[in-house]
């Protein structure tokens, strides 16, 4: 028995330590495609895809812990893990991960979630450009002034968090690489398409299409795991609950798990 190709979406990142603007932007996602993927009868999977190490940072965490922790955040969620990058050695590049996903995955819908910051600096990347071979980008801007949400606001997010603008976006778009720009699109529905088809023989024809671009107009906190690490390293004294400052950033069962296994010097 056939079933239909999935839409799978994949937000990538070190994870060091799993905070709520992560499960923020991949819940987005998930509340945003479930609808489309009810619609189009296919099955909708959305998953944090931690990295071995970022070939950007010398250093990171044990990944067993940092897989821990997303287990933890995720709790309750519809959102799952990929351990795809997780155990290989690094340094793994994102060009290798959308191939070996498109090989896995050669009749799905791929998407890869982003910040905008990383975005912008794809032509950095290696074979940055070429993402767009394999993968939709869904890409979000972080700012200083959103609205942060509890997870349980995350969960049942309605219409009172705030939009950016049509000329935010126009201009977000401008910060893209230029050979990018021509990929936006404003309707998420575009993201579903299946990038390219295959032979008879199983090889992949040429690319019938570049992956497209989409700018979620919806801001996400901007936090970084840098922020959470530093005030981990200040705590005064330990307590089972949170901070107040960490109790907005991280969920309780991951502080928890932090604090029970003396990471990042809390202790």
């Amino acid at each position: 028995m056939s079933t239909a190709p999935a839409i799978r979406a994949y937000l990538g990142g070190s994870f060091n330590p799993v905070h709520y603007s992560h499960i923020q932007m991949a819940m987005y996602v998930y509340q945003c495609l479930a609808p489309i993927a009810a619609a189009q009868q296919r099955p909708l999977h959305v998953s944090l895809l931690p990295n071995a190490r970022s070939p950007f940072k010398e250093q990171s965490l044990d990944p067993a812990h940092r897989l821990a922790m997303l287990t933890l955040a995720i709790e309750n969620t519809p959102l799952q893990i990929s351990e795809l990058e997780l155990w290989q050695t690094p340094p793994v590049y994102s060009i290798d991960s959308v191939r070996t996903l498109h090989e896995c995955y050669p009749n799905d819908s791929l998407i890869f979630i982003m910040g905008m910051d990383s975005a912008r600096s794809l032509d950095k990347w290696k074979n940055g450009l070429e993402l767009t071979d394999y993968v939709h980008l869904w890409i979000f801007n972080r700012s200083n002034s959103a609205n942060f949400l509890p997870m349980n606001d995350v969960m049942t997010a309605n219409e009172r968090i705030d939009h950016f603008s049509t000329q935010d976006i126009a201009h977000l778009i401008t910060e893209l690489p230029s050979a990018l720009q021509g990929q936006i699109t404003h309707r998420p529905t575009e993201l579903t398409r299946v990038l390219n088809t295959f032979a008879e023989t199983g090889k992949p024809l040429q690319n019938c299409a570049k992956g497209r671009i989409y700018i979620d107009p919806r801001p996400v906190t901007a936090l970084s795991s840098t922020q959470i690490r530093k005030q981990l390293h200040t705590i005064p004294t330990i307590t089972d609950n949170p901070p107040n400052l960490l109790a907005k950033w991280l969920n309780p069962t991951v502080y928890q798990y932090i604090i029970a296994h003396q990471l990042y010097s809390a202790v």
